[in-house]
């Protein structure tokens, strides 16, 4: 059986053969029946191979949200298991010690110390201190093209794609 690459070849050849007036029209008509048959039978091949990764693509969605589930879960294990050394450590006053297998030490995180503001929101702020992010309201330029009222954008053309059902 011919490669899709081949077939689709074959499709084109016969195109250019139904405009030569030497060639009989039922000889091309024949074989271009017969490519029909073989590119079905390929599209079919492809379909069943498109299904089976699509299946396995599913199957790998689900493993992954069991896995971030089971993984969020460890995360919050080990904040909780830390939380309550580091309270113990606090509380009996034991904030550095070494064990024969690990070291344990309380320190102050590195970095800028964090920032909090003692204002509501950010309306109370001095507009010098307040980031504006910008960016274009899609809907609203969707609906002045829509009554053609819209200078700034206009629709772009839709893309295509194979659908298999």
């Amino acid at each position: 059986m011919a490669t899709l690459y081949e077939l689709t070849n074959e499709f084109m050849e016969l195109l250019d053969m139904l405009e030569d007036p030497e060639i009989e029209e039922q000889v091309v008509l024949d074989t271009l029946e017969g490519i029909d048959f073989e590119l079905e039978l390929k599209a079919d091949g492809y379909a069943k191979v498109i299904k089976e990764l699509e299946g396995s693509i599913e199957t790998i969605k689900a493993e992954q949200t069991r896995l971030a589930k089971k993984k969020s879960t460890m995360e919050a294990n080990i904040a909780r298991l830390k939380n309550n050394l580091q309270d113990a450590m606090v509380k009996t006053g034991k904030t550095k010690f070494k064990t024969d297998l690990f070291s344990f030490n309380i320190q102050k995180n590195g970095g800028k110390a964090p920032v909090i503001l003692d204002v509501k929101d950010t309306s109370e702020l001095p507009d010098e201190l307040v980031r504006i992010k910008e960016e274009p309201d899609i809907e609203a330029i969707r609906k002045l093209i829509d009554a053609g009222k819209c200078k700034y954008a206009h629709y772009g053309e839709r893309g295509e794609s194979l659908r298999i059902k």
